[in-house]
C-alpha cells in the first residue's frame, strides 16, 4: 500500500499511514477506530470515508460500505476539485468492485474524465474500470483518447490488444483487424517501435489475417531487431513460412532450430511437416484443446511419390543421426524419439517398415529404458505394431532388462519398464490367474527390495521404485474385475496404504485409494484422501472431478457443502481478481498475457464444473433445509425463488462448455467421471484406453444442467401451489395468483417431460402406469430420480389446477400415485442392499441401516481379513498379503535406514481393515440420519393431516 501514502483530499500521509497498516495486517477493529478518529477531523473528506467503508467490508460489513460509499460518491460529486484525486477515486472502485457494483467504481471515473478530459491518471484509471468489466469497445475508446493526448506507444498497443479481444471474445470481425493494422502501420511510419511485445502484437495482427507474407517482410526488416533472442525469432519465421506454403523455407528454418535446440520435439513435427508438405501440425485440430493437446500429429494423406518421400524423409533421418553420435546430446531423447517418429510416419504412408521400428524401438530402450517417461514415450509408436510385434518387442525388452549395465537404480528402473510394457501389450485375458497374480507379487517383493536404495532421501523427495505399488494395484483391480473376488480388490487398498505409511507424499497413491474407497462405498475415506491431497487454487478445477461426482451422490452433505463452498469461493474469487492480473499485463507490456489472460477466464466461465457446482449447491441448501418448511423458503427466497436459474436452463443450450479437468491422473477403470469398467463385465484387456468421451460428455453435462436447473423454481411454485389448495384463498403471501402459479408450473413440467423425452401427456401416462403397476419401473430407464422429482411436481401441480381429476379417479389421486411409486422404488432399492427385508420403506431401510452399524467392528474385521487368506495352493487372492505380512519379520534397520524401518513397524493390516469398517459405519450414519429425519417429518405431516 506504499503507493497509496501522501496528501489525499489534504490529509497528511502519516495520518492514513497507520490506517493501511492496521488493514494490512488484518486488524481491522483498531483500523476502524483509526479511521473513526480520522473522520472526527475531516468528515468532509471522501477519502477518508472511502477508506472507513473499505475496513467495513473486510469486516464483513458490506451493507455500511456501500452506504458510506455512495455518500463519498455524493461528495466528489459536489466538490469537482477532490474528483483529481486518482487515490480517492481508486479506493472507492476497489471497495465498489468487492461489493460486486463495479458499474458505480466506472461511473465515478467517468464523471471525472467528463470534468479533467486531459488528465491521464484518471483517464487511466477509467481504462482499468472498463479492463474490470470486460468492455472491450470502451477499453478501446478510452486507449486511443490516451494515445492521441500523449503519443506513446503503450496505449496504441492498448488500444490493438482491446480491438484484438473483441475478435477472439466477442463479435468483431475482419473490419476491426484491418483498424488494428491500419494503426500500427501509421505509428511504424512516423514513430517506428521500441518494444519487442509490439512487434508480436503487429505479426499476430497480419497473421489473423492471413497476410504472411507481409509479416514476414516486418520481421526480416529492421523491426525484427527488436526480438533479440534467435530462437525466438527462427520459430515466428518458420510458423510464417509453413502459414504461407513455403514449405522448403520452412523446413531449413526449423533446421536451423534443432541445431540450436535438438530436443525441441515440438519444432520437429513442424520441421518434418514442412518436409513432407503436411500442414497438420498447423491444424486447428492440434491447438484446438490446449487443456487436453494430442500425443502426435495425425498425417494427412501425403501428395508427394513415393521417391520424393522416401527421399525427404532418408534425409530427415541422416540429419538427426549426427545428433546421436554427438557426445554433447548423448542424454537427449529428442534425436531418438525423432527417428522413431519417422519411421512411423513411414509406415503410415504405406511402406511396411516392422523391422526399422523394432530396431529403433530397441535403440531407445537400450538407451533410456530406464527412465520413468520410457513406456509414454513409446506408447504412440507401439500403436503402429501388429499384436504379434507387440509380443516380440516384450519378449526383447524382457531380455534386453538382464544383459544391461548392473547400476541398481538403474536395473531397477528398467526392470519397472519391463512390466509397464508387459501391463500396456500383454493379453492378460490368455494369461493364467496364477501368474496374473505372481506378477502382482514380483512388483511387490521388488519394491521391498529397492527400499534400501532410498534410505538416505528426505521424506519428501520420490523414492525409487514408488510406481510399483501402483502398479502391483493395477493388476489387483484387473484380477478383481475378471474374477470378481473381492479380496483382490481389498489387497489393492492393502498395497497402497503400505506404501503411504513409508511414504505420506505420494499423490498417486492417494487418487488411486480414493477411487478405491469410492468404489467400495467408503467414501468418507474417500474424502478424508482427498482433502489429503491439499487441492488449492486452480488445481480445484483440474483436480476436484476425482471427488465431487461421487459426493454429489452421497450422504455426506456436511463435506459436500464445504467442498463446493470452497470450490465456488476460489472460482468466483478468480473471476472477481482475474481482472487485476489483466491490467497488471497492460501495464508491464505484456500484450500476449493479456489475450491469455482474458480467455482463460472465459474458459473456466464455461467450465461444466463450475455450472454443475452452481447448480448443485442451491439443490444441496434445499436438501439440508427439507424438514422445515420455513427454512425451505428461506433458502428459495435467497435464490429469488429460483427466477436465475430457469434463465440458466434456458441459456445452457447455446453455451460452449469447457472440460478443464487432468484426466490423465484417473485411474484406468475409470477414465472420465460416469465411466467405470468395473461395473460392467470383464472386456478381456490389461489397458482400457482413455477414449475421448467429451462430446458425449458435453451432451449428458449440458442435460443434467439444463434439468437440474429448474429444481429451486419447481420446489418454490410446489410449496405455492400446495399452499393455496390448503388455505383456499387466490393470494400467496401476495406474490402469486392461483392461475399464475399453475401455468408457469404446468409450463415447466412440459419442459422437463420433454427433457426426459416425452410430451406431457405421455410422461403422466408413464408415471401413472408405473404407480399401478401397468408399467415396469423399466419405463423409467436409467432416469428414475427424475421421473420420482417430476411425479411429485405433477402431484403439486394438480393439487392446486385439478386437471388430472378430469381424466378419471386414476388420476385424481395423484398423493397415492406419488406415494406408491415412491415405496416401490425404495422397496427395489432395499432389496439390492438387503434380500432379508421383505416390505421396505423408509422405517425399514433405516432398521436394516441400524443394524449394519450395530454389527461388531471386530466381526466386519475378521470377515475382511478372512478374504486374503489364501486357502490351498489355487487361485484366489491372499498372495500379495503374505508378501505384506512378511515384511514384518524381515525389516533390517540398517539397511533400510531408521525412517523407513520405523514406518513399516507402525504399519498394521487390522488398523486398514478396521478403518474400512469405520468409513463405511460413517456413511451408514450419515444415511440413517437423513432417513430418521425424514421419518420425523412423516409422522409430523401425519399428525398435521389427521387435524385437517
Amino acid at each position: 500500500m506504499a503507493s497509496k501514502f501522501g496528501l489525499a483530499g489534504g490529509i497528511p500521509e502519516r495520518r492514513v499511514r497507520q490506517i493501511w497498516d492496521a488493514v494490512d495486517s488484518r486488524q481491522f477493529k483498531n483500523a476502524l477506530k483509526l479511521s473513526a478518529a480520522l473522520l472526527s477531523k475531516y468528515p468532509n473528506s471522501p477519502y477518508a470515508l472511502a477508506l472507513k467503508a473499505l475496513i467495513l467490508e473486510r469486516m464483513g460489513k458490506s451493507d455500511e460500505a456501500l452506504a458510506i460509499c455512495l455518500n463519498a460518491k455524493e461528495l466528489l460529486y459536489k466538490n469537482e476539485s477532490m474528483l483529481m484525486d486518482d487515490l480517492t477515486l481508486s479506493t472507492l472502485q476497489i471497495v465498489f468492485q468487492r461489493l460486486d457494483h463495479l458499474e458505480l467504481g466506472t461511473s465515478c471515473y467517468e464523471y471525472a474524465c467528463s470534468k479533467f478530459p486531459n488528465n491521464l491518471e484518471l483517464m487511466m484509471g477509467l481504462f482499468n474500470c472498463y479492463v474490470r468489466e470486460y468492455s472491450f469497445v470502451k477499453q478501446q475508446q478510452t486507449a486511443i483518447k490516451m494515445y492521441k493526448l500523449v503519443g506513446e506507444e503503450r496505449f496504441l498497443l492498448w488500444a490493438v490488444c482491446s480491438i484484438q479481444l473483441q475478435v477472439f471474445c466477442g463479435n468483431g470481425g475482419e473490419k476491426l483487424l484491418l483498424l488494428a493494422e491500419g494503426l500500427l502501420k501509421k505509428h511504424v511510419a512516423s514513430h517506428s517501435l521500441h518494444e519487442p511485445e509490439a512487434l508480436i502484437v503487429y505479426i499476430s495482427i497480419l497473421e489473423q489475417q492471413a497476410k504472411y507474407g507481409d509479416a514476414l517482410e516486418i520481421l526480416s526488416g529492421k523491426l525484427g531487431s527488436l526480438l533479440m533472442i534467435e530462437v525466438d525469432k527462427l520459430r515466428i519465421q518458420g510458423r510464417l513460412l509453413a502459414q504461407s506454403g513455403d514449405f522448403a523455407a520452412g523446413a531449413n528454418t526449423y533446421q536451423k532450430i534443432l541445431e540450436l535446440c535438438p530436443d525441441d520435439w515440438e519444432c520437429f513435427l513442424h520441421y518434418l511437416g514442412c518436409l513432407l508438405e503436411d500442414d497438420s501440425s498447423w491444424s486447428n485440430g492440434v491447438n484446438g484443446d490446449p487443456v487436453h493437446p494430442p500425443k502426435f500429429v495425425e498425417c494427412t494423406v501425403s501428395h508427394l511419390t513415393d521417391e520424393v518421400l522416401n527421399s525427404r524423409l532418408s534425409n530427415a533421418s541422416a540429419f538427426l543421426l549426427k545428433f546421436q553420435v554427438d557426445a554433447n546430446n548423448c542424454f537427449l531423447r529428442g534425436p531418438y524419439l525423432a527417428i522413431l517418429e519417422i519411421e512411423r510416419r513411414r509406415h503410415l504412408y504405406g511402406k511396411s517398415n516392422y523391422d526399422d521400428i523394432m530396431k529403433a524401438l530397441m535403440q531407445y530402450f537400450f538407451k533410456f529404458g530406464h527412465l520413468a517417461c520410457f513406456t509414454s514415450d513409446v506408447e504412440m509408436f507401439l500403436q503402429v505394431l501388429t499384436p504379434d510385434n507387440k509380443m516380440e518387442f516384450l519378449e526383447k525388452v524382457m531380455k534386453g532388462t538382464n544383459s544391461l549395465p548392473t547400476i541398481p537404480t538403474k536395473v531397477l528402473g528398467l526392470s519397472i519398464t519391463a512390466f509397464k510394457i508387459q501391463q500396456l501389450i500383454g493379453n492378460i485375458d490368455k494369461v493364467p490367474v496364477v501368474e496374473h497374480e505372481a506378477l502382482a507379487g514380483q512388483m511387490v517383493d521388488m519394491y521391498w527390495k529397492s527400499l534400501p536404495l532410498s534410505k538416505g532421501l528426505d521424506p519428501q523427495e520420490s523414492m525409487h521404485g514408488e510406481e510399483l505399488l501402483s502398479m502391483t494395484c493395477s493388476v489387483l483391480v484387473q484380477l478383481y474385475w475378471r474374477t470378481r473376488h473381492l479380496g483382490y480388490f481389498l489387497e489393492a487398498i492393502m498395497v497402497l496404504e503400505f506404501g503411504l505409511t513409508i511414504r505420506r507424499y505420494v499423490w498417486q497413491y492417494k487418487i488411486l485409494l480414493l477411487h478405491l474407497y469410492s468404489h467400495l462405498g467408503a467414501l468418507s475415506l474417500a474424502y478424508e484422501w482427498y482433502k489429503s491431497l491439499d487441492v488449492k487454487n486452480i488445481l480445484m478445477e483440474t483436480v476436484s472431478h476425482h471427488i465431487l461426482p461421487h459426493m454429489l451422490l452421497s450422504p455426506l452433505w456436511v463435506d459436500l457443502s464445504n467442498l463446493l463452498k470452497d470450490y465456488l469461493r476460489f472460482m468466483d474469487d478468480h473471476f472477481r481478481e482475474s481482472a487485476d492480473l489483466t491490467f497488471l499485463a497492460y501495464r508491464h507490456r505484456n500484450y500476449s498475457k493479456v489475450i491469455e489472460f482474458v480467455q482463460f477466464k472465459e474458459q473456466l466461465q464455461r467450465s461444466n464444473q463450475y455450472l454443475v457446482a452452481r447448480v448443485e449447491s442451491p439443490i444441496l441448501q434445499l436438501k439440508q433445509r427439507a424438514d422445515s418448511i420455513e427454512e425451505e423458503e428461506g433458502v428459495l427466497e435467497s435464490l429469488n425463488c429460483g427466477i436465475h436459474f430457469v434463465e440458466l436452463s434456458n441459456e445452457i443450450t447455446s453455451k460452449t462448455l469447457t472440460f478443464n479437468e487432468d484426466f490423465q491422473s484417473r485411474p484406468w477403470w475409470t477414465p472420465v467421471p460416469g465411466k467405470n469398467y468395473l461395473l460392467g463385465p470383464f472386456e478381456g484387456i490389461s489397458y482400457c484406453p482413455k477414449e475421448n468421451l467429451t462430446k458425449e460428455r458435453e451432451e449428458n453435462v449440458r442435460r443434467v444442467i439444463e434439468r437440474k436447473s429448474l429444481l429451486p423454481r419447481m420446489i418454490y411454485l410446489s410449496i405455492q401451489s400446495a399452499s393455496v389448495s390448503l388455505k383456499e384463498n387466490a393470494e400467496v403471501n401476495g406474490s402469486m395468483s392461483e392461475p399464475k402459479i399453475s401455468s408457469e408450473l404446468k409450463f415447466l413440467l412440459e419442459r422437463y417431460a420433454k427433457m426426459l423425452g416425452s410430451s406431457l401427456t405421455d410422461a403422466i401416462e408413464v408415471v401413472m402406469g408405473v404407480s399401478t403397476g401397468l408399467k415396469s419401473s423399466e419405463a423409467f430407464g436409467s432416469d428414475t430420480v427424475d421421473w420420482l422429482n417430476f411425479a411429485v411436481f405433477l402431484n403439486a401441480w394438480n393439487l392446486n389446477s385439478h386437471e388430472l381429476s378430469q381424466g378419471g379417479d386414476q388420476c385424481g389421486h395423484t398423493w397415492h400415485n406419488v406415494d406408491t411409486l415412491l415405496d416401490k422404488h425404495i422397496s427395489e432399492k432395499a432389496r439390492s442392499m438387503e434380500s432379508l427385508i421383505c416390505f421396505p420403506g423408509v422405517e425399514e431401510v433405516a432398521k436394516w441401516i441400524r443394524d449394519q452399524i450395530k454389527r461388531p467392528e471386530d466381526e466386519v474385521v475378521e470377515i475382511i481379513l478372512s478374504s486374503l487368506r489364501k486357502k490351498g495352493q489355487g487361485e484366489g487372492p491372499g498372495l500379495v498379503f503374505r508378501i505384506l505380512e512378511s515384511f514384518m519379520s524381515s525389516i533390517d534397520e540398517v539397511e533400510l535406514g531408521s525412517r523407513i524401518s520405523q514406518a513399516v513397524k507402525s504399519w498394521s493390516h487390522v488398523d486398514v481393515a478396521r478403518k474400512i469398517v469405520t468409513g463405511s459405519s460413517t456413511v451408514l450414519s450419515e444415511f440413517l440420519r437423513i432417513c430418521e429425519s425424514k421419518i420425523k417429518s412423516l409422522q409430523a405431516l401425519k399428525r398435521q393431516m389427521a387435524q385437517v
